[in-house]
């Protein structure tokens, strides 16, 4: 009977101090801090390289929700293997840089290249902050992967 009394004793100061802890809950210091928002209006390219299909989206609130709905535009067109190939987006307000680091490219596209080269159709898709810039990278870096003619398919600008 003392040692139940002992062990309530223990118990009840333990929960009126605050001092009661389980050696399986993290301490305070190891909860993840929710990642910071990021802002702007986002625009993702996909490609399927399997068929050279293409999707894009622009005008979406969050990046997850352009790059999803890109995705779903490309299996719209008839690809089988798309997946994100560049994410981009703009300043809603001039003066609303979030700081994460994540740059503020206005445009994207997307170069295909004319012929194969191997077993593969070379491609690029980039971004920037402006349409021939946006070309411009997506040319030269479909012909870096060994592309010929390489034709830029399609660019949005956010």
């Amino acid at each position: 009977m003392r040692n139940g009394f002992a062990i309530f004793a223990l118990g009840l100061f333990f929960t009126q101090t605050g001092q009661i802890a389980a050696a399986d809950l993290p301490a305070a210091l190891d909860i993840p801090v929710p990642p910071q928002e990021e802002r702007g209006i986002w625009a993702a390219i996909a490609y399927s390289e399997a068929d050279q299909k293409h999707g894009f989206f622009w005008g979406a609130d969050k990046r997850q929700e352009a790059m999803d709905t890109a995705v779903e535009h490309c299996k719209n067109a008839g690809g089988n293997e798309c997946k994100v190939a560049e994410v981009f987006r703009n300043h809603r307000r001039w003066d609303d840089d979030d700081n994460t680091g994540f740059p503020y490219n206005h445009c994207g596209a997307l170069a295909v290249a004319k012929e194969r080269a191997g077993q593969i159709i070379p491609w690029a898709a980039k971004s920037a902050p402006t349409r021939k810039e946006a070309e411009d990278r997506a040319l030269n870096a479909c012909q870096s992967a060994g592309g010929k003619e390489c034709r830029v398919r399609e660019w949005v600008c956010t």
